[in-house]
Formats: C-alpha cells, sequence, structure tokens
C-alpha cells in the first residue's frame, strides 16, 4: 500500500463501504457477459461477488506507481493488454490510489470492449469522511475524484454513463444500518458503457441493365418457362 494509504482500506469503517459496493455492485454486474474482466483495486485480495456471464477474471492491486497480482507493472504506464480485450473492467478505488489516475482510466477504456461495461468506485470528496480521511491518512493529499467529473469525463470519450449514486454510511462511525444507497454516503458507485462502433452502411447505387436486342440471355442466366 503506498504510504498515503498506509492501512486505511482495512480499517473497520472502509470494510464497511466496501461491503455496501460489494451489494450496490452486484446487481449490474450480474447483467454484464462475456469472456475476459478486469478487477483493478485498491485492496490486495480483492474479490467480488461471481459474475455468471463472464467466464475469466484477471486481478490487479493498485498503490503509488506500481501494480501487482496476476500480473506486476507500472500503474502510469500502459496496461499489458490488447484493445478491446475485457468485456467488464471494474476499478475499484484505484483511481485514488493510483499517482497517474486519468492514465489508468484512458488505459482501462483501451482494454475495454465495445459494449463493454467500467464500474468505477471511490470515495466522495464532498462528504463527512473528509475529516476522517485527513486524519488516517496523516493529511496527505486525496487523490478524490468528483463522480459527475468522471461523468462528464467519460462522456467525451464516447462511453454513455449508466447510472451514479451514492452509497455506504453517512459519515465513518455511522451505524452500519444506515449504509446502502444513502443520498450522502461517503462512497460512490458509477457504471458506463463503452458505445459499438458504428459501420458505414454501403450505399447501393442502382445501374441500368439493357436488355440483349436478339432476345439472348446473358452467360449463366436461365430463362423462367413456367
Amino acid at each position: 500500500m503506498s504510504a498515503a494509504f498506509p492501512d486505511i482500506y482495512a480499517s473497520a469503517p472502509l470494510r464497511r463501504l466496501l461491503d455496501d459496493e460489494v451489494r450496490g455492485l452486484t446487481p449490474d454486474l450480474q447483467r454484464c457477459r462475456g469472456d475476459h474482466g478486469l478487477l483493478v483495486s485498491a485492496i490486495e485480495q480483492d474479490q467480488l461477488p461471481a459474475v455468471p456471464m463472464l467466464s475469466c477474471w484477471t486481478r490487479l492491486a493498485v498503490a503509488g506507481t506500481r501494480y501487482s497480482g496476476d500480473i506486476a507493472g507500472r500503474s502510469d504506464e500502459s496496461l499489458p493488454f490488447l484493445d478491446d480485450a475485457f468485456e467488464l473492467v471494474v476499478l475499484r478505488h484505484a483511481l485514488e490510489a493510483a499517482t497517474a489516475p486519468m492514465a489508468l482510466l484512458d488505459e482501462s477504456l483501451r482494454v475495454l470492449a465495445p459494449g463493454g461495461m467500467i464500474a468505477v468506485s471511490g470515495l466522495h470528496p464532498l462528504s463527512l469522511w473528509l475529516p476522517w480521511l485527513a486524519w488516517r491518512t496523516r493529511r496527505q493529499a486525496l487523490r478524490l475524484h468528483m463522480p459527475l467529473q468522471l461523468g462528464e469525463w467519460l462522456r467525451r470519450r464516447d462511453m454513455q454513463v449508466e447510472c451514479v449514486r451514492r452509497l455506504g454510511p453517512v459519515w465513518p462511525l455511522a451505524d452500519a444500518a444506515a449504509g446502502l444507497g444513502d443520498a450522502l454516503g461517503g462512497g460512490y458507485v458509477l457504471m458506463a458503457r463503452k458505445r459499438r462502433r458504428v459501420a458505414a452502411p454501403l450505399r447501393l447505387v442502382p445501374r441500368p441493365i439493357r436488355a440483349p436486342v436478339d432476345g439472348r440471355l446473358a452467360p449463366g442466366a436461365r430463362r423462367n418457362i413456367a
């Protein structure tokens, strides 16, 4: 884990928030289908609920400039995957834990297949969690992102934003029962779909065909004798 996020995701308040995220994401993930999914998370050993329509997962844990997991590399460099390789990409608090969050988001869109879904979750920058976050992270800079701004950023990259919602407790020490679906919750989930490429339709131009003067048919043609 990076120095700015020493053990924050292992704390009890964030574990409750992460559980709320899983419950909030599960109905949307169940609708995703394809051969491959990519999970990039700030939580080591992170797991998502089973997605019956996806056959294979690749899991990366990001912290600062590095990521580890199924493969290892630098989070500010290109992901070692082909374009359009995944039908589902989940960024779970990854943007706030990476040193180059927009580069990571760009790469996530590159490897997302047309028609595929991306799910982004994180801590909301306008919530009652901020004092607690500043204390737990020793007042170091937090890379928090406004979900509405992320939505606009995605739309400019030809993504269709399907939902943006708050979830989790209103503040870190709130009763766990007052969690999922709270309009002032400390976390957010954003779901967006990559638009399919539109193929340019072929325009057929009719051309007149002159009938033979002597009544003979073209080679290979047959006369209807019915």
